[in-house]
């Protein structure tokens, strides 16, 4: 038994479906399927339970899962001891400026609780970046949100919030339960600057191009708002300010939460700080 096929059934286990974990794990599913079907024949037990839509654990599947987590967890303390013992002793993380998540909280202190020693530099970047400095090199991992070029990095998504539409609180259609995209679309959006990721753009624009001011920061999104009428799109769950309201979009996918780093990166405190995201989110 090798710590890689426990990793590869602790993704097929948090995400209940083949596809998806092959996808986090950044491999096609066939080798994914062989080494699952490998482990059972080790314990000469049944895992998962398949089906068309899905996977679900079985009792053994439940218990290994269990320990696999518990595993994983002592063989990421091991490697973090040995890099301190080299002298990797920091991390840099990047969190986008997207205001605060109450989750961050717990993530920092489950990653204190699990690394004391080690210096964690946090760098806060603004709407320009949604990789947080990791395309550029001045971060060793990411807290932000998708879409954006994931050329070169790894990607797990912790989670999914719904969006909605800032707008004025004294604006008709903040009056509505809910809104369409097409119910916006004769409204000035509030923009990214020109070279910030195409995807990115797209997906906070819902997909059409746009006219409007210029913002780099979400407080400058804010004040668009409320000095222009311009409108937006928003995370439902984040407040939006006094003078502000947000409506749901019945029409847009939600914005994924995700962990990145850069793909091949050896270091143990990042995988560390991947895993850690991953327990503290998905909760």
């Amino acid at each position: 038994m090798e710590l890689r096929t426990l990793r590869y059934f602790v993704a097929v286990a948090e995400e209940l479906h083949f596809g998806r974990a092959a996808r986090r794990l950044h491999m096609s599913q066939p080798p994914l399927s062989r080494a699952i079907k490998q482990l059972e024949a080790e314990f000469a037990a049944p895992l998962l339970e398949r089906s068309p839509s899905g996977v679900r654990l079985t009792p053994a599947g439940a218990a290994l899962l269990d320990e696999a987590r518990a595993v994983l967890a002592r063989a990421d303390r091991v490697r973090a001891r040995v890099a301190r013992a080299a002298g990797a002793t920091a991390l840099t993380v990047g969190i986008l400026g997207d205001s605060g998540d109450p989750r961050a909280r717990r993530l920092a202190d489950a990653y204190r609780r699990r690394h004391p020693h080690v210096e964690v530099r946090v760098r806060e970047t603004d709407l320009t970046d949604p990789t947080c400095g990791l395309h550029a090199g001045g971060v060793d991992v990411a807290l932000t949100r998708a879409p954006f070029d994931e050329t070169g990095l790894g990607v797990t998504v912790l989670r999914d919030d719904p969006v909605g539409a800032l707008l004025r609180a004294d604006d008709a259609l903040a009056r509505r339960s809910s809104l369409e995209l097409a119910d916006l679309a004769d409204r000035r959006w509030f923009l990214f600057p020109p070279g910030t990721d195409p995807l990115w753009q797209d997906y906070w624009n819902g997909g059409v191009r746009r006219e409007g001011p210029v913002v780099r920061a979400v407080q400058e999104c804010r004040q668009a708002v409320l000095w222009n009428g311009t409108v937006g799109v928003t995370i439902l769950g984040h407040a939006p300010g006094e003078g502000l309201a947000v409506v749901p979009l019945t029409d847009m996918a939600p914005s994924s939460m995700v962990v990145a780093w850069t793909e091949g990166d050896a270091n143990p405190l990042i995988r560390s700080f991947v895993r850690t995201a991953i327990a503290v989110y998905r909760d």
